[in-house]
């Protein structure tokens, strides 16, 4: 059992010590609470911008070479990562790097110059970027799928942004957004693997114990009460029909989340699932096909993802109806429960064995929930789920009519579809 130590910095920042002496190394990982859903509309993919800017040179490593080099000079894994409700940046490194990680994210975080010529120079860097999602169909359907969900509200919009605006925003909005958000009581830091805690404490007091922008408090715009239906087609010229069907579903801390996960597990989430079994092994009609849930503070969805057969969509889409129709009158069978919590189970303990896995773990938890439970004490809860919790939870999220359906493929009208979802 991981024994976690929490210490909340003068400046209000959270620091977690989570050690495993069976490694040689170390993560340093630091989560600030904001995303694409704290923006306003004008302001669309301004977090994931500064993430991006956050590499490019501070005072004392004065462009992103340097900076890159002197952790490319240890073997250090590093990355950063935007999504809508928080921002990530980590250094993974051989733990007597310890002082360094610490000293380069610090410097990051507090010292970037945000200079206009680098500001200039990555706007086409995360244009491209755009373009590359917008080329792909697989990672581009859960933008399109969240469009059709929340419609024109924060988590409907792609984290990213858009070119307009992203070509357009000035270095006075972004410097504006960090100041509102990159308060030290916004950010959860995270240290697992093998380090002295006395020595980490003390780094930690050092690089991040400094007094943070004060200033007016902007909080995330709550999700919509309204829950959207329909079908949402993106016309692409496309060999295969990408489609993501699903509804709204429950938020960190919902006494379902857990019976919904099993669930999710049981219909898509392994090879051996009703879904990889009916549509893609008995029917042929897809490669891909997986459910999962997306869970944030106030909200979260349940949805069927699948890449299927031009000329089969139809054929496709009620065939994954019928299983969902199925799991919402009969419920599942009590051996599928017991794989789902054993698969579960698995996959927790070997994801855990990692000290950057464990680091996400509590530090997202602490961010997002405010607990600090062990893998054995979360993995309890999904013990105690019985078949009429899951019973429950399938009559709520399983009903076709209330879905929203987002498709990407050669589909300029969506009518016939739409009479599918009815």
């Amino acid at each position: 059992m991981f024994m976690v130590k929490k210490i909340i910095l003068p400046n209000g920042t959270t620091v977690l010590f989570c050690p495993l002496h069976e490694t040689e190394a170390v993560t340093v990982l630091v989560l600030v609470k904001v995303g694409s859903r704290y923006e306003m509309k004008e302001a669309s993919g301004v977090s994931h911008f500064i993430e991006h800017l956050m590499f490019k040179g501070t005072a004392r490593r004065p462009s992103s070479l340097a900076l890159t080099k002197e952790l490319d000079r240890v073997g250090a894994e590093f990355n950063a990562y935007t999504s809508k409700d928080h921002t990530g940046y980590y250094i993974k490194a051989v733990k007597e790097q310890l002082p360094l990680a610490l000293d380069i994210l610090s410097d990051m975080l507090h010292h970037s110059l945000f200079k206009s010529e680098e500001i200039n120079r990555e706007r086409g860097v995360i244009i491209e970027e755009i373009k590359m999602y917008e080329d792909n169909p697989v990672m581009s359907l859960g933008d399109v799928f969240d469009q059709g969900l929340y419609g024109d509200h924060p988590l409907g919009r792609f984290i990213a942004g858009t070119i307009p605006i992203i070509g357009a925003v000035s270095r006075e909005k972004v410097l504006q957004y960090r100041d509102q958000h990159y308060h030290p009581d916004r950010i959860t830091m995270a240290i697992a693997g093998n380090f002295s805690q006395g020595n980490a404490l003390r780094l930690v007091k050092k690089y991040f114990g400094r007094r943070g922008p004060n200033g007016e408090r902007h909080e995330f715009l709550s999700a919509p009460r309204a829950v959207r239906t329909g079908v949402h087609c993106k016309y692409k010229d496309t060999k295969q029909v990408h489609l993501a069907m699903g509804t709204r579903a429950y938020h960190w801390g919902h006494p379902d989340h857990e019976a919904a996960t099993l669930l999710s597990i049981i219909l898509g989430g392994t090879m051996s699932s009703r879904l990889f079994t009916s549509v893609r092994e008995r029917k042929g009609l897809c490669y891909y096909i997986r459910a999962g849930l997306s869970t944030f503070e106030d909200t979260g969805d349940f949805n069927v993802s699948a890449g299927v057969d031009l000329g089969r969509v139809e054929l496709a889409l009620k065939t994954i109806q019928g299983e969902l129709e199925k799991a919402r009158r009969r419920g599942v069978t009590a051996e599928e429960l017991t794989r789902a919590k054993e698969f579960l189970r698995g996959k927790v303990v070997l994801d855990l064995e990692d000290s950057e896995s464990i680091a996400d773990w509590y530090g997202k938890q602490h961010l997002f929930q405010g607990s600090l439970k062990t893998p054995e004490e979360r993995l309890k809860k999904y013990t105690r789920v019985n078949l009429a919790d899951v019973a429950r939870v399938a009559k709520e999220l399983l009903d076709v009519k209330n879905y929203t359906l987002a498709m990407i493929g050669p589909y300029k009208d969506a009518g016939k579809f739409e009479k599918i979802m009815r």
